[in-house]
């Protein structure tokens, strides 16, 4: 199954529009700011910024396919997120969007991003989930919550990220500014074109763990749910804002 990765972290970027508006409004971010996205992929992110950024991800491809969607100032590098190729103090902004629960060191890579940022500059993590606390309903569709979980799991995520964000920056030094979960409602007007696209991911997640036609009834169910108004699908996703101290 072929995925549009570029499309899906649109989409995920859609889910924290808002908050990224909201943060980067009370830092008063200005043209002078020096940004570093870790983690940036295809340039989701990025491409949505009103001002030149750096951007950093270990997947070469990613980071060639962000070369061909983002502004040429936008200066990209192939690298580590535990081993940031940044001298110290580089940035007055770093930031990263769904990308800890996905690193074997997390508390390296804060370590990284606090190093290069700047005293009294910003380390944003916008998105982390916890799949540990996911609600499904109606109940036919619980199982569908697990099978994910255990699959991402598989997969080398920690699927607990989203809430172990706060003991994480503060164990770093990190000074919290704000943290809290994004405003996201429990049951949402249904969408084809985002439903498909979740279960391309869904079922690439699956293949191979669930009999195919296990995760062809649970989709039917799910489409039937959301169709009919009943679809509740709520996965806590936790953000922090946080400032390096002046020294």
């Amino acid at each position: 199954m072929s995925i549009d990765w570029h499309q899906r972290y649109r989409q995920q970027a859609l889910w924290t529009a808002t908050l990224r508006q909201y943060i980067f409004k009370k830092i008063g971010l200005g043209k002078t700011d020096r940004l570093l996205e870790v983690g940036c992929g295809t340039g989701a992110i990025l491409e949505t910024l009103p001002q030149p950024a750096h951007g950093l991800d270990l997947k070469f491809a990613s980071v060639q396919k962000a070369k061909g969607l983002v502004p040429s100032r936008f200066p990209l590098t192939c690298a580590h997120a535990e081993s940031i190729p940044y001298a110290d103090q580089s940035f007055d902004v770093v930031f990263c969007h769904f990308l800890l629960l996905w690193l074997p060191n997390p508390q390296a890579a804060i370590a990284e991003m606090l190093r290069v940022t700047r005293p009294n500059g910003h380390i944003i993590a916008f998105a982390e989930p916890d799949y540990t606390r996911r609600v499904d309903a109606p109940t036919t569709l619980v199982p569908l919550g697990a099978w994910q979980r255990d699959a991402l799991q598989a997969q080398g995520a920690d699927v607990g990220m989203g809430a172990k964000l706060t003991e994480l920056f503060c164990s770093a030094g990190i000074q919290i500014v704000e943290a809290g979960s994004l405003s996201t409602s429990t049951s949402e007007t249904f969408d084809a074109e985002k439903w498909a696209m979740e279960w391309d991911v869904l079922e690439a997640d699956l293949a191979g763990r669930i009999p195919k036609a296990e995760i062809q009834k649970i989709k039917a169910y799910d489409l039937q749910a959301w169709q009919k108004g009943e679809r509740i699908l709520y996965v806590p996703t936790h953000y922090l804002w946080g400032r390096k101290a002046r020294g």
